[in-house]
């Protein structure tokens, strides 16, 4: 590949996660230089990942068939332009415009993926591999009554964003020596950073995944509290089901005290790789707390965070981004209104 053509695929690269995701066209710049491209390859292969799964006009076969070929294509085991034009003419008007530019170049994306050092390479080969196969697995059993219980809801957040958390500790691993010394602790709270997130997403999309027919909450935890998921309806003011709301999103928040231990054993001076961790994590606890006040909302509009408040994440998290105290402080303090924690003890042993 020439020159132009890494400079084309870079560009196109840069543009399209403009269109796929605000929240990684805000992040990913914060990391160090060395990290940008990967990082943002790999969301890349992910957001590609998730089209698949997400877009109802494929069949399930469909669906596998095509998992399991664009992680061959990140393998270099099959083309790339020969996956773009069978998934494209196949997706419909339900994916958005940028995920059909993007599958239409994914070509361009493997290109830059295949041009990284063979750790990267591994760790992008093995999240795309596992996100793949795991969340096609899940599809298969997606429906309206939820998922069979916590113990599944886990599995599934492991699938679709704890491998994601595992990938990035073994860029980070790659980048870093120092942040290396601390990989197996990094490795294990890798996965509950990655829940924290998802578990979040699936709280907000509440409605807009059933509006699709599915649901990933855990049958268990709300029949626990006396609520049959196949009976929920937006809106509805039902304080059984807002008890099993408000358990989750404890859970939630206790995987997120987790993701600041992560993030407080990053060294202080990798200040970009800390804000982008900590603005995610900002934003999380900013969207729990809005669902917490609104328990009762009906579309995740209602549950949108506002710029202001994200502005104000930034600027303070940035601010205090090296100081692991004060980012502890920052932590109890905004998520002081939401229900406790599950415990996690151990994990709050790391943070120094």
């Amino acid at each position: 590949m020439t020159s132009h053509s890494r400079i084309k695929d870079k560009q196109y690269q840069d543009h399209i996660l403009q269109g796929v995701s605000r929240t990684f066209a805000l992040t990913i710049p914060q990391l160090p230089e060395a990290l940008r491209c990967v990082i943002g390859n790999a969301y890349l292969l992910c957001r590609i990942t998730d089209t698949i799964e997400d877009d109802n006009a494929l069949t399930i076969d469909q669906t596998r068939q095509l998992s399991d070929m664009f992680a061959e294509v990140v393998c270099g085991n099959a083309s790339a332009d020969a996956f773009a034009k069978k998934l494209s003419p196949l997706l419909s008007v339900q994916t958005i415009p940028a995920e059909h530019d993007l599958i239409k170049n994914t070509p361009a994306v493997i290109r830059i993926t295949h041009g990284f050092n063979l750790a990267q390479r591994k760790a992008l080969e093995r999240c795309v591999r596992i996100m793949a196969r795991g969340m096609a697995d899940y599809q298969e059993t997606e429906s309206l009554e939820g998922l069979k219980d916590l113990s599944a809801m886990n599995q599934y957040c492991y699938y679709v964003a704890g491998v994601v958390g595992e990938m990035l500790t073994e860029l980070f691993c790659d980048y870093s020596a120092e942040i290396n010394a601390h990989k197996a602790t990094l490795m294990k709270l890798a996965v509950s950073f990655g829940q924290g997130l998802q578990m979040t997403n699936i709280l907000k999309d509440i409605w807009d995944d059933r509006a699709r027919g599915a649901c990933w909450l855990p049958q268990d935890i709300f029949l626990k509290n006396g609520f049959d998921l196949k009976k929920l309806q937006p809106g509805m003011s039902d304080d059984k089901f807002q008890a099993g709301l408000a358990e989750l999103l404890g859970v939630a928040k206790g995987h997120l005290l987790n993701a600041l231990v992560y993030t407080s054993l990053i060294p202080p001076n990798e200040k970009g790789i800390r804000r982008f961790c900590l603005w995610a994590i900002g934003m999380a606890i900013l969207t729990l707390n809005k669902i917490n006040q609104h328990r009762n909302f009906s579309e995740g509009a209602q549950v949108k965070i506002s710029r202001r408040s994200v502005k104000a994440t930034i600027v303070t998290t940035s601010l205090f981004a090296s100081h692991n105290w004060i980012l502890a402080l920052l932590f109890k303090y905004t998520s002081r209104n939401l229900p406790e924690a599950s415990s996690h003890e151990a994990a709050l042993s790391e943070i120094s």
